[in-house]
């Protein structure tokens, strides 16, 4: 089941995502998955594994490092003293990119179900590390990676993680 447009390839292991066509490699970013690892449960926190597609986009045309809850723009823009006041807070930022499982009884459905758990990916604080697993669940990228790669993926686009 390989995409023919554009689609996304996350490699938990290596904690890289790949923007892809087909089987070529147009770039990569250093990502965060979870510090739980892999895990499909609700509750779980980890970061769920097999074929998912972007659900919806959320914040096109905000700044860089704006805040979101429930999905919806705070008004906030993070910056240095915002993040310091609460650096444990699961920070979203700058753009959402909502997945939703394919794979009914693996991430699809019941209490596996990607969509239900609210996985993301998504911005997150400049003074937050990449490149290890740290997150909630969800894949965290650079501000300045998501808002590169949003533009190129529509709602629709296929994403695997693995």
């Amino acid at each position: 089941m390989r995409p023919a447009a554009h689609w996304l390839d996350v490699d938990i292991d290596g904690q890289q995502l790949a923007l892809r066509r087909g089987d070529a490699v147009l770039r990569t970013y250093t990502v965060s998955t979870a510090r739980n690892g892999r895990d499909q449960r609700e509750g779980s926190f980890g970061t769920p594994t097999g074929w998912h597609y972007v659900r919806a986009r959320i914040g096109d045309g905000l700044p860089s490092g704006a805040v979101f809850r429930g999905r919806r723009w705070t008004g906030e823009i993070c910056d240095a003293g915002l993040y310091h006041r609460d650096p444990g807070r699961d920070w979203i930022l700058t753009r959402i990119l909502w997945l939703c499982g394919l794979e009914p009884g693996h991430n699809r459905l019941g209490s596996i179900d990607t969509m239900r758990r609210y996985i993301y990916l998504h911005g997150c604080p400049d003074e937050v590390t990449v490149g290890a697993p740290a997150s909630s669940g969800c894949v965290r990228m650079r501000n300045a990676d998501i808002l590169e790669l949003f533009p190129s993926v529509p709602v629709g686009t296929r994403v695997l993680l693995r």
